[in-house]
């Protein structure tokens, strides 16, 4: 009996050693950072940049690898379907996370189920822009022209159910307003019909419009920030008109397949965290227009239960489709 416990002790501590060194091996392999959409975009720039820092924080190799297909649930249904084991993470927008799966039937995961959350890594508002010539100066403006015009101010979007079109739905839900709604195929051609004139106004994340409204193409009119822009300071908020439930972000976050051992889960999120906040790194993000979140896997857990609820909603208020 003595000899059968020795043999189990040695055996369990054989495992243990080699789950250990198995454990601190990692990054033993190369690291996809899989984004779901096609390289360019804001997404796509965060996993860039997080790449050659993690690579220097954690060792091994990180690689970008772009999924693009049916607004990011392509991507996103690879990653639920890979490995829990650290070798393939997911960086994505807000879309295939919280408003893809109330829009497009039968995603390929379950958005609330299907990862591991990690952090959310940056987020950035959304500005009111219309053109230079636009007769609208200010946001008191638009409320009172929507006002004596139901139905008549037009919106450009990027696409239906897109982050400009869903916060300018929440903005009409909120003020008791309606808009016309004119979606695109994509944020360039929205932003040279907006710019010609051809539409009235749009919702664009602070990335995409800082340069037209710091050229004097476009003018600002307000921000759905919970406190002004350093980048746009003149440009008041939603809140401060009143509107206190139209507090919008575009943010980026990261996740994994479900399973993602602790121990990795918590390299990573320091790693990421770290790199974010790197004197080379941060200061040309604010720049951007990104804020640095870098919240705790389980503060990113309830924001996404609360964004998930939250889009779910405007879009059944707004009984908007994905077509």
């Amino acid at each position: 009996m003595k000899k059968l416990l020795t043999t189990l002790a040695i055996g369990l501590a054989a495992v243990a050693t080699a789950t250990g060194a198995h454990a601190q091996a990692w990054p033993a392999k190369p690291v996809t950072l899989l984004v779901p959409f096609p390289p360019g975009g804001s997404t796509d720039l965060i996993a860039r940049t997080l790449a050659p820092q993690l690579q220097t924080r954690l060792g091994g190799t990180f690689i970008i690898e772009n999924k693009a297909g049916a607004t990011g649930t392509v991507g996103a249904g690879l990653v639920k379907r890979a490995a829990p084991d650290g070798y393939t993470i997911f960086v994505s927008s807000l879309g295939p996370y919280v408003i893809a799966p109330h829009l497009i039937k039968n995603v390929p995961y379950d958005a609330l189920k299907d990862f591991d959350y990690i952090t959310v890594a940056v987020q950035a508002p959304n500005v009111l822009a219309v053109p230079a010539a636009s007769p609208h100066k200010t946001l008191a403006d638009v409320l009172a022209y929507h006002k004596a015009n139901p139905g008549k101010m037009s919106f450009a979007s990027s696409g239906n159910g897109s982050s400009d079109h869903l916060t300018a739905e929440l903005f009409w839900q909120e003020t008791k307003t309606t808009g016309l709604h004119v979606p695109y195929k994509g944020g360039a051609p929205a932003m040279a019909d907006l710019l010609g004139g051809q539409v009235d106004a749009t919702f664009m994340n602070i990335n995409t419009g800082l340069p037209n409204i710091l050229a004097g193409k476009l003018r600002a009119l307000a921000i759905t920030s919970a406190k002004r822009s350093p980048l746009l300071p003149d440009v008041p908020t939603l809140e401060e008109a009143g509107i206190k439930g139209a507090t919008v972000y575009s943010w980026q976050a990261i996740a994994a397949p479900k399973g993602l051992p602790a121990d990795i889960k918590a390299k990573l999120h320091e790693a990421i965290v770290a790199s974010l906040n790197d004197a080379a790194v941060k200061p040309k993000l604010l720049e951007l227009g990104f804020e640095i979140v870098g919240n705790t896997p389980d503060q990113f857990t309830a924001f996404q239960a609360a964004e998930f609820a939250r889009w779910k909603k405007v879009i059944e208020v707004g009984k908007i489709t994905a077509d």
